[in-house]
């Protein structure tokens, strides 16, 4: 169902740190009519309905009741109640990530979706990072993606492995960038402060040749996002963290690249700066859940396709469990060794 008529009506469940951004933004978003928020919890429903302004509503069926569209950011193991419930009634509905604990949750999160006739999107943010939209006219057939992601320890997500915790940021984000299906996958982790994995490197060998390495850490001592992409035509080293980048290609007058002789080649003062056109990266300062929030309102209403469709979304999270998976396999193989 596309809506061609006035602005989208739209509703927010679930306020935590997450959802009241997506109120905040919501909220002032043209072509949008923010019809309020449900909140479990009534002091928190209060306390952003001071902060934003926001109508609160007393149940969920209240909020369905008035809007067209739905971002569904309460706890993983509530999205399939909510997305479905509104998905079945014709809304459209944006579900943070992960999309669902399982897969059997996520295909009826879609199988609702497609009997609503309404559009389903996953909140994979990172898609709209400034330094991945900087990055996206350099892009050439990526061949080999590492990524870092790490942060100091949090007593928040604990009940849940890094892998689903974190590094399916960069499941997404290597899965868009390759565009091609994944072959094999190898994994191992470590539990460090909690019961679950909380740092774990994954490898991820794609149709055609690309190779993604992933790392991902909850016990760092610092935080840090990156993103390196090398193809044949340059290196893209991207800062995640702050929206920045460069992208490292060979001058075009190298002798030895014109068919001279590599051996009488020498190397210009200054070494690599001499050999390289670096060029500098950055997006424009928009903040990412504002971009998320903007593609999901014109998929809505037939003016744009959705980043990160309900079946990309699925399949993040395949991949992602597979990773746990493997770790599960490696750590039993390795302690019965």
């Amino acid at each position: 169902m596309v809506l061609t008529e006035g602005p989208m009506r739209v509703g927010v469940v679930g306020t935590g740190s997450l959802g009241f951004h997506h109120a905040r933004i919501l909220r002032d978003l043209p072509n949008l009519e923010m019809k309020g928020i449900f909140e479990v919890r009534t002091a928190r429903a209060e306390e952003v309905h001071r902060e934003l302004g926001v109508e609160v509503h007393c149940s969920l069926g209240s909020l369905l009741d008035v809007v067209d569209a739905l971002v569904v950011s309460v706890p993983t193991v509530e999205h399939e109640t909510v997305a479905v419930s509104a998905l079945q009634r014709g809304i459209h509905v944006m579900v943070e990530k992960p999309m669902a604990p399982d897969l059997d949750a996520a295909d009826r999160i879609l199988s609702a979706a497609e009997e609503g006739g309404a559009l389903v999107q996953v909140g994979h943010v990172e898609r709209f990072n400034p330094a991945i939209l900087a990055a996206e006219p350099y892009l050439d057939n990526p061949l080999f993606l590492e990524s870092l992601r790490i942060a100091p320890f949090v007593p928040r997500s604990t009940d849940v492995a890094v892998v689903l915790d974190l590094m399916i940021h960069d499941v997404d984000l290597v899965q868009g960038l390759v565009s091609e299906p994944i072959l094999d996958i190898a994994a191992t982790g470590v539990p460090v402060l909690t019961p679950n994995v909380d740092i774990a490197n994954a490898r991820l060998t794609f149709e055609g040749g690309a190779v993604a390495n992933l790392t991902a850490s909850r016990v760092s001592i610092e935080k840090m996002r990156k993103l390196r992409i090398f193809q044949r035509s340059g290196y893209l080293s991207l800062n995640l963290a702050d929206g920045t980048g460069e992208f490292l290609r060979l001058k075009e007058d190298l002798p030895f690249l014109a068919g001279g002789d590599a051996a009488d080649f020498t190397i210009p003062e200054g070494g690599l700066e001499g050999l390289v056109d670096r060029v500098p990266l950055k997006g424009e300062p928009v903040e990412p859940l504002r971009r998320e929030l903007e593609n999901f309102r014109d998929a809505c209403l037939g003016k744009g396709q959705s980043a990160v469709t309900g079946r990309a979304g699925r399949e993040a999270l395949a991949v992602t469990l597979s990773i746990e998976d493997r770790i599960r396999s490696h750590v039993a193989h390795t302690n019965s060794a």
